[in-house]
Protein backbone atom coordinates (compact mmCIF):
# COMPACT_ATOMS: atom_id res chain seq x y z
CA UNK A 1 0.00 0.00 0.00
CA UNK A 2 1.39 3.42 -0.91
CA UNK A 3 2.10 6.18 1.57
CA UNK A 4 -0.66 8.23 -0.08
CA UNK A 5 -3.42 5.80 0.76
CA UNK A 6 -7.11 6.63 0.81
CA UNK A 7 -8.60 6.79 4.29
CA UNK A 8 -12.06 6.13 5.65
CA UNK A 9 -14.64 8.97 5.56
CA UNK A 10 -14.78 9.22 9.39
CA UNK A 11 -11.01 9.73 9.44
CA UNK A 12 -11.32 12.61 6.99
CA UNK A 13 -13.87 14.22 9.30
CA UNK A 14 -11.52 13.81 12.27
CA UNK A 15 -8.69 15.31 10.21
CA UNK A 16 -10.82 18.30 9.24
CA UNK A 17 -11.78 18.91 12.85
CA UNK A 18 -8.23 18.56 14.15
CA UNK A 19 -5.46 19.37 11.73
CA UNK A 20 -7.43 20.88 8.86
CA UNK A 21 -8.41 24.11 10.56
CA UNK A 22 -5.52 26.53 10.74
CA UNK A 23 -5.93 29.50 13.04
CA UNK A 24 -6.16 33.01 11.64
CA UNK A 25 -2.56 33.82 12.54
CA UNK A 26 -1.38 30.76 10.64
CA UNK A 27 -3.05 31.51 7.32
CA UNK A 28 -3.64 34.90 5.82
CA UNK A 29 -4.63 34.67 2.18
CA UNK A 30 -6.80 37.76 2.67
CA UNK A 31 -5.14 41.00 3.76
CA UNK A 32 -5.58 41.64 7.50
CA UNK A 33 -8.29 38.99 7.88
CA UNK A 34 -9.11 36.83 10.87
CA UNK A 35 -11.58 34.77 8.81
CA UNK A 36 -11.09 31.00 8.64
CA UNK A 37 -9.75 29.37 5.47
CA UNK A 38 -12.48 27.24 3.84
CA UNK A 39 -11.14 24.56 1.46
CA UNK A 40 -13.22 22.51 -1.01
CA UNK A 41 -12.35 19.98 -3.73
CA UNK A 42 -13.58 16.82 -5.42
CA UNK A 43 -11.41 14.62 -3.22
CA UNK A 44 -9.04 14.72 -0.27
CA UNK A 45 -6.09 12.50 0.60
CA UNK A 46 -4.20 12.71 3.89
CA UNK A 47 -0.55 11.73 4.37
CA UNK A 48 -0.06 11.71 8.14
CA UNK A 49 3.69 11.04 7.96
CA UNK A 50 4.13 14.34 6.07
CA UNK A 51 1.40 16.36 7.84
CA UNK A 52 -0.07 16.86 4.39
CA UNK A 53 -3.57 17.17 2.97
CA UNK A 54 -3.90 16.91 -0.82
CA UNK A 55 -7.07 18.37 -2.36
CA UNK A 56 -7.70 17.39 -5.99
CA UNK A 57 -10.24 18.40 -8.60
CA UNK A 58 -11.26 22.04 -8.69
CA UNK A 59 -9.54 22.73 -5.36
CA UNK A 60 -10.38 26.09 -3.84
CA UNK A 61 -9.26 27.86 -0.66
CA UNK A 62 -11.42 30.82 0.35
CA UNK A 63 -10.69 33.32 3.11
CA UNK A 64 -13.01 36.29 3.49
CA UNK A 65 -13.15 37.74 -0.06
CA UNK A 66 -9.92 36.14 -1.34
CA UNK A 67 -9.84 32.91 -3.36
CA UNK A 68 -6.97 30.58 -4.32
CA UNK A 69 -8.02 28.05 -6.96
CA UNK A 70 -6.03 25.26 -8.66
CA UNK A 71 -6.29 21.74 -10.03
CA UNK A 72 -4.41 20.44 -6.97
CA UNK A 73 -3.94 22.15 -3.62
CA UNK A 74 -1.47 20.71 -1.10
CA UNK A 75 -1.72 21.91 2.49
CA UNK A 76 1.31 21.29 4.74
CA UNK A 77 1.02 21.65 8.51
CA UNK A 78 3.87 22.09 10.97
CA UNK A 79 4.58 18.78 12.72
CA UNK A 80 3.84 18.75 16.43
CA UNK A 81 3.10 22.47 16.58
CA UNK A 82 -0.28 21.79 18.18
CA UNK A 83 -1.28 19.55 21.01
CA UNK A 84 -1.52 15.85 20.20
CA UNK A 85 -5.06 14.56 20.25
CA UNK A 86 -6.03 12.01 22.88
CA UNK A 87 -5.89 8.44 21.62
CA UNK A 88 -3.70 9.28 18.62
CA UNK A 89 -5.68 8.87 15.43
CA UNK A 90 -5.49 10.86 12.22
CA UNK A 91 -3.02 13.70 12.37
CA UNK A 92 -2.07 13.13 16.00
CA UNK A 93 1.60 13.92 15.31
CA UNK A 94 0.71 17.02 13.27
CA UNK A 95 -0.05 20.40 14.68
CA UNK A 96 -2.86 22.67 13.59
CA UNK A 97 -0.56 25.45 12.39
CA UNK A 98 -0.29 25.90 8.63
CA UNK A 99 3.21 25.80 7.16
CA UNK A 100 2.46 26.32 3.46
CA UNK A 101 0.00 25.76 0.61
CA UNK A 102 1.12 24.61 -2.81
CA UNK A 103 -1.22 25.16 -5.76
CA UNK A 104 -0.57 23.29 -9.00
CA UNK A 105 -2.15 23.65 -12.43
CA UNK A 106 -4.38 26.46 -13.67
CA UNK A 107 -3.84 28.63 -10.58
CA UNK A 108 -6.00 31.66 -9.84
CA UNK A 109 -5.47 34.07 -6.94
CA UNK A 110 -8.40 36.47 -6.83
CA UNK A 111 -9.00 39.42 -4.51
CA UNK A 112 -11.64 42.17 -4.78
CA UNK A 113 -9.00 44.39 -6.43
CA UNK A 114 -7.11 41.97 -8.71
CA UNK A 115 -7.09 38.67 -10.57
CA UNK A 116 -3.85 36.72 -11.00
CA UNK A 117 -3.38 33.60 -13.13
CA UNK A 118 -0.31 31.36 -13.24
CA UNK A 119 0.86 27.78 -13.53
CA UNK A 120 1.80 27.20 -9.87
CA UNK A 121 1.79 29.02 -6.54
CA UNK A 122 3.21 28.61 -3.05
CA UNK A 123 1.77 30.39 -0.02
CA UNK A 124 4.21 30.57 2.93
CA UNK A 125 2.34 31.16 6.19
CA UNK A 126 5.36 32.37 8.15
CA UNK A 127 6.21 35.15 5.70
CA UNK A 128 2.57 35.67 4.56
CA UNK A 129 3.69 35.62 0.94
CA UNK A 130 2.22 33.93 -2.09
CA UNK A 131 4.57 33.31 -5.02
CA UNK A 132 2.87 32.67 -8.36
CA UNK A 133 5.04 31.30 -11.18
CA UNK A 134 4.86 30.28 -14.81
CA UNK A 135 3.06 32.42 -17.35
CA UNK A 136 1.81 34.99 -14.80
CA UNK A 137 -0.87 37.51 -15.76
CA UNK A 138 -2.24 39.96 -13.19
CA UNK A 139 -5.18 42.23 -13.96
CA UNK A 140 -6.72 45.12 -12.07
CA UNK A 141 -9.62 46.56 -13.99
CA UNK A 142 -8.26 46.95 -17.55
CA UNK A 143 -4.64 47.29 -16.39
CA UNK A 144 -2.53 44.17 -17.05
CA UNK A 145 0.85 43.04 -15.72
CA UNK A 146 2.76 40.06 -17.19
CA UNK A 147 5.88 38.22 -16.08
CA UNK A 148 7.14 34.83 -14.92
CA UNK A 149 7.11 35.24 -11.12
CA UNK A 150 4.90 37.38 -8.89
CA UNK A 151 5.49 37.58 -5.13
CA UNK A 152 2.70 39.17 -3.06
CA UNK A 153 2.85 39.87 0.67
CA UNK A 154 -0.75 39.06 1.64
CA UNK A 155 -0.47 41.04 4.87
CA UNK A 156 0.81 44.33 3.41
CA UNK A 157 -0.29 44.03 -0.23
CA UNK A 158 3.26 44.75 -1.46
CA UNK A 159 4.17 42.88 -4.65
CA UNK A 160 7.09 42.27 -7.00
CA UNK A 161 6.88 40.93 -10.56
CA UNK A 162 9.97 39.31 -12.07
CA UNK A 163 11.06 37.80 -15.36
CA UNK A 164 14.06 35.79 -16.48
CA UNK A 165 14.51 37.94 -19.59
CA UNK A 166 16.92 40.87 -19.32
CA UNK A 167 17.75 43.69 -21.71
CA UNK A 168 15.85 46.06 -23.96
CA UNK A 169 13.78 44.47 -26.74
CA UNK A 170 14.15 40.98 -25.25
CA UNK A 171 10.92 38.94 -25.35
CA UNK A 172 9.51 37.82 -22.02
CA UNK A 173 10.46 40.88 -19.97
CA UNK A 174 8.05 42.19 -17.32
CA UNK A 175 5.32 44.09 -19.15
CA UNK A 176 2.62 46.42 -17.86
CA UNK A 177 -0.23 48.01 -19.78
CA UNK A 178 -1.93 50.84 -17.88
CA UNK A 179 -5.06 52.66 -18.99
CA UNK A 180 -5.70 56.27 -17.93
CA UNK A 181 -8.87 56.67 -15.89
CA UNK A 182 -10.68 58.44 -18.74
CA UNK A 183 -9.98 55.52 -21.12
CA UNK A 184 -10.75 52.85 -18.54
CA UNK A 185 -14.28 54.24 -18.07
CA UNK A 186 -14.95 54.67 -21.81
CA UNK A 187 -16.22 51.73 -23.88
CA UNK A 188 -13.73 50.14 -26.25
CA UNK A 189 -13.75 51.48 -29.79
CA UNK A 190 -14.93 49.04 -32.49
CA UNK A 191 -12.14 47.50 -34.56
Amino acid sequence: MSELSMIKPWAVAMFALGVGMAGPAAAQLAQNSDAPVDITADELEVVNAQCLAVYRGGAEALQDTVRLRANVLKIYYKPGSGSARAGGGVGSSCGNELDRMEAQGDVYYVTPQQRVHGDAAVYQAESTTITITGDVVAARGQDVLKGSKLVINTKTGDAQMQSGAKGRNKPGRVRTVLYPKSQAAAPAAPR
